[in-house]
């Protein structure tokens, strides 16, 4: 039977469909916003799981390529295995879901989640996780909590959004997801830009309250099937036989708990279930399989009776006491950047990879494609743990774990039109006895100001765990391992001393409240302002110099017009710029340029080039140009690489000429002076200024010898030009060449003329056809000046 609940959600309005797919499922829903559908099933098997002590759920999100209109990639043209997304999500639905299951509950369970459609405003993720509490509650699988998430973002004008959009998001100060019940919230995940304590509590409190409405129409649906649950098993208990492990283990397990070195006490801690476990007899099987069970409890049992009635840690640290810090940055002596962090019995050793644009990830979700150009991987490798086992790829909590770490550094993160380095940071995890997560997001910090990267500031991240006996909450800042294992709560918080950046938040009772999340968000504030202080004593800002073994890339940008003078006919002249700098250059669409080399002169060079290339004429400025083109009425002069300009006859002289060839052929080189650019971009040029500039003696003479007198001009080839006549014609007619005309060398030592003309008078004499000697010298300026005047 077709079954539809609607309920508004923030902006839009939440459909959850049943009874028309996958109804051979034990439950199955559709979940609807905008054009957003995401298919969720649950199915569990008929029996339990012989010999497991733990929840066996599995929870798969996968997105189909066709729900965005595409078709995959690759040669098999398929999907294949999950993405940085789908794993995360996966985890997402995981983590709300699992502490709600009944104890004893050892049926396999599967939750599967579909992306059928999207339409690219509408995320998918928090649809996945409210619809695998639909189809759990609607199954006759045993889960009586039913939950709901979403995303709350906050924008610039302290507006809250629920569930907001794409293009919403990409403006939010804020991306929280927080999944909850009626009576409290039970997971939270969120990057920000710092945001205060109180906004981020205020952002939970909104999320719980659209939270509570979608609840309303799932337990209505719940009710309106009224599935009959099946029966949990209950697990054989041995008469009396708690009470005596209790008797017998419970103050030996209690001291093996409080040793300080974690090797030493979980190796206490197993010797002690070892000969407990080799107290009972061969035939007492059913014994042994509680006892094995029961052991965790006990655990559990003695970290909340240290905490709850001693009033203290089993390692002896009060609530709000965090392990010692020792920081060190540039460990490594061939990385771009490196810091190794410890804290207590975690030790992350963190790197900083710098790269060009070519080493951004592309990612093609189907969201869209984009690039990500801060990548963060962590690693756990099993000696971090004193553990022998294979050397696998990084599983979903690596990947989880690395996710939110990039989450809080990113806001802190430059700019690319600042800083155009793609960065890979590598957390190593080496030690761990709790929260190697936030030792990474302190790492990587602490790694990047080594590598140079100009944070807007530093990160640092803590731990936070609880304790919760009916209406007792204690709070725990930088939990161990076993605080972590035996407790309530796991719950993260990063950011700068302004505000936070990322929190993760996972329960293992039925859920917190308000008043318990203000009081950790303020103690973990505490805690990160302390470790921001260790951090500054290894470092307490970016170096003003990256490394020598990092590419050095200078950006410029230019007109996107001229982009194809860059890149020229088939990438020739992009080609021919590599081979002659050895540079490794990058055209962005948007006319941004990355030159990137380790040798910085070769660098400069390219960047030389590509200015010359794309330079556009100045109007009022001095170019040395040549005349690639002389007609009756004028000559055309390139300035720059493809920039012509007409040089008109009667700019030529300060007299009248007859004819422009008496003067300019075609191939010399004119020193102009650009007079006009129209609204065409049509260039007008003067010689004839220039030469009045110099007869005024604007920048003239000094004894250096240089162009005019005053400053060299920037271009290369500016020699002036050859002024005056160019000597007799072939035809005999008369004149001499002239020097090169503006070598000003200013007034006479006795006072006497003016600026020379260089090597004025050079009388070439007669041409070929005989007219007059070959004297080369002649008046070599005789008063420096006369008409070659430069």
């Amino acid at each position: 039977m077709l079954r539809t609940k609607e309920v508004r959600v923030g902006e839009n309005t939440l459909v959850v469909e049943t009874g028309k797919m996958a109804k051979q499922a034990d439950g199955a829903v559709t979940v609807r916003m905008g054009d957003t559908v995401v298919l969720v099933t649950a199915v569990s098997s008929n029996s339990p799981r012989e010999g497991v002590d733990f929840l066996p759920l599995t929870v798969d999100y996968r997105e189909f390529a066709y729900a965005a209109g595409k078709i995959p990639g690759g040669f098999f043209k398929r999907e294949g295995r999950p993405n940085e997304k789908e794993t995360l999500t996966s985890r997402m639905i995981d983590r709300p879901l699992r502490p709600l299951f009944p104890d004893g509950w050892n049926c396999e369970t599967q939750v599967i989640a579909m992306v059928l459609s999207t339409d690219q405003s509408n995320d998918s993720d928090v649809l996945a996780i409210t619809g695998a509490s639909f189809a759990l509650g609607i199954s006759n699988i045993p889960f009586a909590t039913p939950i709901a998430a979403v995303r709350v973002g906050l924008n610039a004008d302290g507006d809250y959004m629920i569930n907001p959009t794409f293009e919403q998001r990409a403006e939010s100060r804020l991306d929280l997801i927080v999944a909850g019940s009626d009576e409290a919230i039970v997971m939270v995940e969120a990057g920000a830009k710092e945001v205060s304590e109180d906004e981020m509590v205020e952002a939970l409190e909104r999320g719980h309250a659209a939270i509570k409405e979608i609840l309303v129409v799932q337990k209505e649906l719940i009710a309106e099937i009224a599935p009959v649950l099946r029966d949990v098993p209950k697990k054989a208990e041995p008469e009396g036989l708690a009470e005596k492990l209790l008797a017998e283990w419970k103050e030996p397990l209690a001291d093996a708990m409080r040793h300080k070195g974690k090797i030493e006490s979980y190796a206490k801690v197993d010797a002690l279930k070892k000969a407990m476990m080799e107290s009972f007899e061969d035939d007492q099987a059913e014994e042994k399989q509680f006892a094995s069970s029961y052991w965790h409890h006990i655990q559990d049992i003695i970290l909340r009776e240290e905490v709850m009635n001693v009033g203290k840690r089993l390692d002896g640290r009060a609530f709000d006491e965090i392990r010692d810090i020792d920081v060190e940055v540039g460990v490594l002596p061939r990385t771009h950047g490196s810091a190794l962090f410890t804290r207590g019995e975690t030790q992350a050793l963190a790197t900083v990879t710098l790269g060009t644009s070519a080493d951004a990830q592309r990612l093609d979700w189907i969201e869209g494609e984009s690039e990500r150009r801060v990548m963060l991987h962590y690693n756990f490798p099993p000696f971090s743990v004193g553990e022998a086992r294979f050397l696998r790829g990084p599983g979903r909590r690596e990947i989880g774990h690395g996710a939110l770490a990039e989450r809080a550094l990113m806001p802190v993160m430059p700019s690319q039109e600042k800083w155009p380095y793609v960065v890979r940071i590598v957390s190593d995890i080496l030690e761990s006895n709790g929260s190697s997560s936030m030792a990474t997001v302190c790492g990587g910090s602490l790694s990047m100001f080594d590598a140079g990267v100009p944070l807007k500031a530093p990160v640092a991240g803590i731990a936070m765990g609880l304790v919760k006996d009916g209406d007792n909450a204690v709070i725990m800042t930088d939990i161990a391992g076993a605080e972590d294992h035996h407790g309530d709560m796991d719950f993260k918080v990063a950011g700068t001393a302004d505000g936070i950046t990322a929190l993760q938040m996972d329960i293992k009772i039925a859920g917190i409240t308000r008043d318990i999340m203000s009081r950790a968000l303020q103690q973990a504030k505490d805690a990160r302002m302390h470790i921001l202080g260790k951090m500054a004593e290894g470092i307490d800002s970016h170096r003003e110099d990256i490394s020598k073994f990092a590419p050095r890339i200078i950006t410029i940008q230019i007109d996107k017009d001229k982009i194809r003078d860059i890149i020229g006919p088939g990438g020739k002249m992009i080609r021919s710029i590599v081979e002659r700098t050895g540079c490794k250059i990058e055209v962005q669409d948007d006319g941004r340029v990355d030159i990137a080399s380790n040798d910085e002169d070769a660098a400069q060079h390219a960047v030389d080039i590509i200015k010359e290339l794309t330079a556009e004429a100045e109007l009022g400025k001095t170019y040395v140009g040549k005349a690639v083109r002389v007609v009756n009425f004028g000559a055309f002069v390139e300035i720059l690489p493809g920039v012509d300009g007409l040089l008109h006859i009667s700019e030529i002289a300060e007299e009248r000429i007859e004819e422009v060839t008496d003067v300019i052929n075609e191939g010399d080189e004119v020193v102009v002076k650009v007079i006009d650019i129209d609204g065409q971009g049509r260039v007008r040029l003067s010689r004839r200024a220039v030469l009045r500039d110099k007869q005024r003696g604007e920048g003239g003479g000094d004894d250096s010898g240089s162009e005019g007198g005053g400053e060299r001009q920037e271009h290369s080839r500016d020699r002036g030009d050859r002024g005056g006549d160019r000597g007799p014609r072939r035809d005999g007619r008369g004149g001499d060449r002239g020097g090169r005309g503006g070598r000003d060398r200013g007034p006479r030592r006795d006072g006497r003329g003016g600026g020379g003309g260089g090597r004025g008078g050079r009388d070439r004499g007669p041409r070929r056809d005989g007219g007059g000697g070959d004297d080369r010298g002649g008046d070599r300026g005789g008063d420096r000046g006369g008409n070659n005047d430069r």
